[in-house]
């Protein structure tokens, strides 16, 4: 069984890499814009309008799921202990 103090570790690694990985993201797509456009037309068919819009919504959802399942529980937790 895991512990509360266990549980708040976890949970603070796991938002420090899932913020990483949205920043990495976020950087992706904004420095290297058209070779992600270039990439993803070519395998997915879509114009530089709907990518745009794709990427926009991939990192607004994966940053509300990082907030709501890693960094709020993660203070949560703190604030108890």
């Amino acid at each position: 069984m895991m512990t509360i103090t266990e549980l708040t570790e976890l949970l603070g690694w796991a938002s420090v890499i899932n913020i990483c990985f949205l920043l990495v993201s976020f950087f992706f797509v904004a420095w290297m814009r058209e070779t992600a456009i270039k990439i993803h037309s070519y395998f997915f068919g879509l114009n530089e309008q709907d990518l745009l819009r794709a990427y926009f919504q991939y990192l607004a959802q994966y940053k509300i799921v990082v907030l709501v399942f890693f960094v709020v529980p993660y203070f949560a937790l703190k604030i108890m202990s």
